[in-house]
């Protein structure tokens, strides 16, 4: 077999936007939102992307497939507050075999003047899924979630 790059062939973007309000129950005892959201926040992000890309993961559990968080990284640069609008950018990276994965960057824009703008980093992370059936043994994604092949054999 012929050593090449996997290239992306299913997906034009690797990217999606997610606009997330800031809730009241998201915030913790000092007024900002509580460490443990973003997690929820980069999941939302998961499967808003699956679901641009027409892949509902409702549909995928009913295959009897899951995907399941094998790693996952946060870096905390600015707090964010309640009823604040954040965008959210997820970014596929790799989707092959049984994993992939994902980068994510929460991010606020703030006006400064009427045409200028600034764009400030709250979190940074990524993330390794993999897929597992209802025993959790790893499984291969199912093939319209492998999308990055080898352009020459159609191979993952």
């Amino acid at each position: 077999m012929p050593n090449t790059v996997p290239t992306p062939t299913s997906v034009e973007t690797s990217q999606h936007s997610l606009k997330i309000r800031i809730r009241y129950c998201e915030i913790d005892g000092q007024g900002r939102v509580h460490n443990s959201q973003y997690l929820n926040y980069f999941e939302q992000g998961r499967v808003e992307m699956l679901r641009s890309f027409g892949i509902s993961y409702k549909e995928l559990e009913k295959t009897g497939l899951m995907l399941v968080v094998k790693t996952m990284h946060v870096d905390f640069h600015s707090p964010a507050e309640f009823d604040e609008e954040l965008e959210l950018i997820t970014t596929l990276h790799h989707c092959y075999g049984a994993r992939i994965h994902h980068g994510y960057r929460l991010m606020r824009t703030v006006s400064e003047h009427e045409a200028e703008t600034k764009i400030s980093l709250v979190v940074t992370g990524h993330s390794s899924i993999a897929c597992v059936d209802r025993t959790g043994r790893v499984r291969r994604l199912p093939r319209e979630l492998q999308l990055f092949r080898d352009e020459a054999t159609g191979e993952v």
